[in-house]
Order: C-alpha cells, then structure tokens, then sequence
C-alpha cells in the first residue's frame, strides 16, 4: 500500500503528533508499505526510508505550522497514493485533505488535538466566537475525508455532537518494550530515586508539556502532602511560573526514549492533570511501566483509567479531589502495587504494531468501500 500523510507536525518538532506519525511510519516500514511524508520544514529529508517533502512553515507559541501549499495537488499526483493520511489536520492537513478530494484519492483524518479548546484557553475576550468558528472550520474540514479516526469514546461524543461525520475509534499504541516495570531496578534508575527521594519519600510525577492547556498547576494541591516529593519531567513555556508555584517539585526538563523510560521507572504514582486531553499517551507509557495512575474523570482518560484497578479518577471541578487521590496511593503501598501490575495488564497488547495493522485496515476499508459495487468481470 502506498501511503501518503500529510502532518501539522514532524521532526524535529517534538509533539504527541510527531511521535504518532514517526512510530506509524515504522511500522509501516516493517511491514513492506510505501509512504510519503508531506509536513512543515525545517525537517530531515527522510525518516525510516521513506521521502519528507517540506511546506513553508511558520512558528506560533513555539510550534512549527505549515502554511496550506497549493503545490501538494502535483507532489501526490506525483507520488500516487492509495490513500492519504491527515495527521492531526486543522492547515496544512485541511489542504492535503482538498488536494486528496481533487484528485480523487481516498483519505483518512485523524482528530487529535482539541484545538477548539485550545483556542478559546487563548482567544481572550473572543474566545466564544474563535471556539465556534474553529468547530465550523473543523466540521467543514472533516467532509473532505472519507474516514475520521478518534483517539476515544469522549471525542467520539463531541464530534459527533459538532456534527462532524464518518467517524470511528482508532485508539493509540505504546512502547511496552522500553516502558517496562522492570527498568525500575536499573542502576541509572536507582541513582535517580536516591535523587529525587533521598529520604526515601514518594515520588508523584508528571510528565508532558508545561503548557496552559496541560493544567499543570493542579499539582499544587499535591505539593505539601506529608512524604512525599514531587517530580515534574517535561518543558514549556509555563516552566518558569510553575518553578515559582512548585518550589519543592524537581524539574527534570524534556525526556525522550531511555532517560524518558527511566524516569517514569523512577515514580511510584504518576498524576495526569490536563482535562482537554483526546486521549491522553502519557497515562498508556506510565501504565507500561507498572504505575498505578490518577487523571482527572475528563475526556480521554476516561477510556484509559478503570477506577480502582489501574489508578484513580478525580473530580476537576471540586478542590482537593487530586490530592485526596493521590494522598490515599501514597498511604497505601500494597494498593500502589496492586494497581500499577493491573495497569501493566492493560495496556500489555496495546503495540503500534498491532494499532497500524488497525489503521491499515481503515485504510482498505476507504479505498475498496464495502457499499463499492465491484466492477463485472470481463
């Protein structure tokens, strides 16, 4: 099959989009596909064999945004896709979407970042008419698409109620190989805890980006819980004020692959705080290395954590629910461990591998639709 993904986001940008699109085109490597890679530049010229054509590319609020280019018509009639991939599309994917509808080629999105909330957290006082008109732009962008994939039965829901059509859940893979409980007893792991707990406290962490939109700023309410130390894994343009929130909280920056797994091995709670999250990757990783978890009882979480047996749920909207949550883990070893072997259970068959095999599948199911009449035999 011959896949053509047209992504807001790619290396060296470093996002939830970019790690999706790069773990999908691995496995589509290994798996004898062909594809193209179309996103904003600066970017390589190729990622795991496959060709990366560059648009004209801007930065807003430290991300990289590809301006629509009206040169993507010629660069897929050139490559000749079966089908076209929008990763996360909202500009430049909404173009790969009308360049796919023009030259007739079967196109599957996939909705992953809320940008209608993200847009009214930042729209000042517009915010109410920049939200609707993001909906509207996102419900008109969305009909270009044979097939819009969701990361979870909550924005199932609200697509569904925003009128946006054609849709199905593609749920996302994790790592279970380098997120593994037993990195815990690595020596580089050990050295860390004696770091981050030197009097052998418990460490609650938090890994993601430090953004507005993340509601990092809930870990206050964990900050000063008798025994326990905070650890914050992650970067952004919120570091800085929640340095000054959290004093006490140990800032280890950005993470990827083996000082990322190593830091997940070095927690005993992982506390998840954002609740305008689709899905929410961070919660599967933590689940992957043997973490029992807590999120607030919003959006995607909910699809991931199964209250009282892979982690806690707490209430948004009520002060003190987090850290109630996560205070009655830290008094409660044996639950901590009951929890974080479940958590592991869970996600134990949730590979890429096995999730790009579900995406290639939706892929076939646009390009040979089942209401297709096949054509008569010769």
């Amino acid at each position: 099959m011959r896949v053509a993904i047209v992504t807001e986001s790619f290396l060296p940008t470093l996002n939830g989009v970019t790690t999706s699109v790069c773990r999908i085109l691995d496995c589509l490597r290994a798996a004898g596909h062909q594809a193209l890679v179309v996103c904003p530049g600066p970017a390589p010229a190729s990622y795991a064999g496959f060709e990366v054509h560059t648009v004209m590319g801007v930065t807003v609020r430290q991300f990289r945004v590809g301006l629509p280019s009206y040169d993507l018509e010629r660069v897929l009639r050139d490559f000749r896709p079966d089908v076209v991939h929008a990763a996360s599309p909202f500009g430049l994917g909404a173009r790969g979407l009308a360049a796919a509808r023009n030259l007739r080629i079967p196109a599957v999105a996939i909705y992953q970042t809320d940008m209608p909330s993200y847009l009214r957290q930042h729209g000042g006082p517009a915010a109410g008419f920049v939200e609707r008109a993001a909906w509207r732009w996102i419900r008109h962008m969305h009909t270009l698409a044979d097939l819009t994939l969701v990361p979870s039965s909550q924005t199932l829901q609200e697509l569904s109620a925003h009128g946006v059509p054609r849709t199905a859940l593609w749920r996302r893979g994790v790592d279970t190989v380098l997120f593994d409980p037993a990195r815990r007893y690595d020596p580089a792991v050990q050295d860390l805890r004696e770091l981050l707990a030197p009097h052998d406290e418990t460490i609650v962490g938090y890994v993601g980006r430090l953004a507005p939109e993340k509601e990092v700023h809930r870990l206050a309410e964990v900050a000063d819980l008798p025994g326990v130390s905070l650890c914050v894994v992650g970067d952004g343009p919120s570091r800085a004020a929640l340095e000054r929130q959290l004093p006490r909280a140990s800032f280890l920056g950005y993470r990827s692959g083996l000082p990322l797994a190593q830091a997940y091995a070095a927690l005993d709670v992982f506390a998840h705080t954002g609740t305008k999250e689709t899905f929410g990757q961070t919660l599967q990783e933590a689940m992957a290395a043997g973490l029992p978890v807590v999120a607030p009882a919003a959006g995607g979480p909910l699809d991931i954590v199964r209250p009282g047996v892979t982690g806690l749920l707490f209430d948004p909207d009520h002060p003190g629910t987090l850290r109630q949550a996560v205070g009655g883990l830290v008094a409660d070893p044996a639950m901590r461990t009951r929890m974080g072997e479940a958590a592991r259970s869970r996600v134990a068959d949730r590979s890429w591998s096995s999730l790009v095999d579900e995406l290639v599948a939706y892929y076939a199911s646009v390009i040979a639709p089942s209401w297709a009449t096949p054509a008569p035999a010769a």
